[in-house]
């Protein structure tokens, strides 16, 4: 039902250093790239995420409340993106870890504030 999610950044360079090398880890890759967005799928079938600068040429701000979750294939996933998150200058919203029986997490901020998850259901 949900074909992508953007997120809005302030500085689309900066972005794409701190996502590449986050997004490589679950299998994404770049399949659009304009002077005012990038775009990264996943798979057929599957949501992409893009990061963009804002329309309406207002500087981007994060949701309060509002959250991406991203999937992981294992734990070790949870583990590697969280680590990549923060060495890339993210802020640590919660460090992996168990948090309901079978769920393992790790959250973390971009360098917009914009607030992602990663999780693996077991």
């Amino acid at each position: 039902m949900i074909t992508n999610i953007i997120l809005g950044t302030n500085d689309l360079i900066e972005a794409e250093k701190f996502y590449s090398p986050i997004l490589v880890l679950l299998n994404g890759t770049i399949t659009k790239r304009t002077d005012r967005a990038i775009v990264w799928s996943f798979g057929t079938g599957m949501t992409g995420l893009a990061i963009s600068l804002p329309y309406d040429q207002s500087s981007a701000t994060s949701g309060n409340g509002v959250m991406v979750g991203l999937a992981a294939s294992l734990i070790e996933n949870v583990q590697a993106i969280y680590r990549k998150a923060i060495e890339q200058g993210g802020a640590c919203e919660g460090a992996p870890g168990e948090r309901v029986p079978g769920v393992y997490a790790a959250y973390f901020r971009d360098l917009n504030g914009n607030k992602l998850g990663i999780f693996f259901k077991s």
